[in-house]
């Protein structure tokens, strides 16, 4: 028994020292900044994973009888003692993964799913290197992050690999359903996720922004069903929907595992592609994969900004394409960033220090050629087009306003900023602006034949018209009356024009396609005749 004792202190102590060592490693400030990275990630690569909330307890040893000492080989417990110091070397001698696949690959925490349907994904990708390596590739600028949020969570690191399955990693992504960025949010859901949506930015294509999104959305689905499986299959498909088909396999005495609901295929197919490509990230070479090299450092760098600046000045302060700078900055889908409303950028991570030096230099220069419009009442986007010097194609393309339509009051449209508007956007207008729209009415000239006793305002009630307009169209007061059989000049919606037009007798009933937003003084189309 004291034999017994005296290794378990002597273990204590051994193990105590290793900890101590570890602790006590220094890390001033003339240390390599790329071996404190590395330390650090390799920390972070070996904390536990989240459990299931309500998962069982380790299963514990019946107690002894009371009065009674477990008997013990000696041998048997200084192997023990030399496995926990081999088991503690293990730890404390970690090397730091090579590269960020290196990383993720560390971090898997996942139950694996071995099935066809796994199985029949891995071939699809294995015969298709090409794509792989592309999407892989695509990928290099956004990883590092991601797997960084997973890890100050606990998450598993294969969720990193998430946006492979949803969207090849292309921020600008957009599904039939309207599913948009590389999570692949609803609007709907992306609203509750606090990703702002509104005419001048899109936060479901933010990378910072719709990552940490998701990562909350998949901890709260992991929560509800406490499996990840489940989870995913809720992200896919919705948590109602999962939460419904547990239920009815319940009330059947059916097992409520991923692979024993009913689900469309969509989602049945969802969770082995994941773990496909999960696959393919741990053995590339089994699968005729190759993944290009990403270095186990950050991509990009955050950029405050403080004034309203153009798309084009923000790329050449940063000297970076406008490819990289977009796919960096994918929410931004208008040419100039908003500082109330887009306060960062995000830039190559070299690129950001060269962005505020060349910021610093570019002295009283204008940074926004551009700013925000709101319209005061209903108008054509001619009307608007031409207020602010611009035609009227280009103020339908960098508005996204179709043909045919109207522009209603308190829509925000963007519009060339004049020579002496020195303030930028506000933070209301910003967040919050919108372009709303209604069809522009295409009104006929019809001609109508008064009936007798008719007055401009019996003619009015009875096209649905006002007395006003029947006035002004004839040249009369609201007042006056007609002539029996009098032509009456109106103009209708087309509908209703053919209607009045066929009530009336072909030598009267003329109609001409005409815009009505116009008093009579104006200049009248020329008619059309109506057979």
């Amino acid at each position: 028994m004291k034999l017994l004792q005296s290794l378990g202190l002597c273990a204590l102590v051994w193990l105590t020292g290793c900890a101590t060592t570890v602790n006590r490693t220094p890390l001033d400030a003339t240390s390599d900044p790329e071996k404190i990275t590395l330390i650090a990630s390799t920390t972070l690569s070996i904390q536990p994973k989240l459990v299931a909330p309500n998962a069982p307890a380790t299963q514990k040893l019946p107690p002894a009888d009371a009065g009674s000492v477990p008997q013990m080989d000696v041998n048997s417990a200084v192997d023990q003692e030399a496995d926990q110091r081999a088991s503690s070397r293990a730890i404390v001698s970690l090397t730091p993964p090579k590269d960020l696949w290196e990383r993720i690959r560390r971090g898997y925490a996942m139950p694996d799913l071995d099935n066809g349907l796994v199985h029949d994904r891995e071939q699809w990708y294995a015969t298709r290197p090409d794509y792989i390596f592309r999407m892989t590739e695509r990928s290099k600028k956004y990883l590092f992050h991601i797997v960084e949020e997973l890890e100050l969570r606990n998450m598993p690191t294969e969720l990193a690999l998430l946006p492979f399955v949803e969207s090849a990693f292309n921020p600008q992504a957009v599904s039939g359903a309207k599913a948009a960025g590389m999570w692949q949010f609803m609007p709907a859901t992306g609203r509750t996720f606090e990703l702002k949506q509104n005419v001048f930015r899109d936060d479901r294509r933010d990378v910072l922004a719709s990552t940490r999104a998701a990562l909350d959305y998949l901890q709260k689905l992991y929560n509800m069903f406490g499996d990840w499986h489940l989870a995913l299959a809720a992200y896919n498909w919705g948590e109602g929907s999962v939460g419904k088909a547990i239920g009815k396999n319940q009330r059947a005495g059916l097992n409520t595992g991923y692979p024993d609901l009913t689900m469309p295929m969509e989602t049945r197919m969802y969770v082995p592609k994941l773990q496909a490509i999960k696959n393919i990230v741990a053995q590339p070479e089994s699968f005729n994969s190759h993944l290009p090299q990403i270095g186990n450092h950050p991509y990009f760098d955050s950029v405050t900004i403080h004034r309203d600046m153009d798309v084009t000045v923000a790329a050449k302060l940063a000297e970076v394409s406008m490819e990289d700078f977009k796919a960096l900055n994918p929410s931004v889908n208008k040419p100039v960033i908003m500082a109330a409303g887009t306060p960062q950028i995000l830039l190559p991570w070299d690129n950001a220090k060269v962005f505020q030096t060349n910021l610093d230099a570019y002295g009283g220069q204008r940074l926004a050629s551009w700013t925000v419009w709101v319209a005061p009442s209903n108008m054509r986007a001619a009307d608007a087009a031409k207020k602010f010097g611009m035609g009227e194609a280009e103020f339908r393309n960098i508005n996204s306003i179709p043909p045919r339509m109207m522009i209603r009051p308190g829509s925000a449209l963007l519009v060339p900023r004049g020579t002496h508007t020195e303030q930028d956007v506000t933070s209301h207008v910003a967040d919050t602006g919108q372009v709303s729209l209604s069809p522009e009415i295409v009104l006929i000239k019809t001609l109508v034949r008064a009936g007798k006793g008719a007055t401009v305002s019996s003619i009015a009630l009875k096209y649905k018209v006002a007395a006003a307009s029947v006035a002004q169209w004839n040249g009369v007061s609201t007042s006056a009356g007609f002539k029996n059989k009098q032509a009456v000049i109106l103009f209708l919606p087309q509908s209703h024009a053919r209607k009045a037009a066929a009530a009336s007798t072909p030598a009267i009933a003329k109609a001409t396609t005409a815009r009505a937003a116009k008093p009579k003084r104006a200049a009248v189309p020329a008619t059309k005749k109506h057979k």
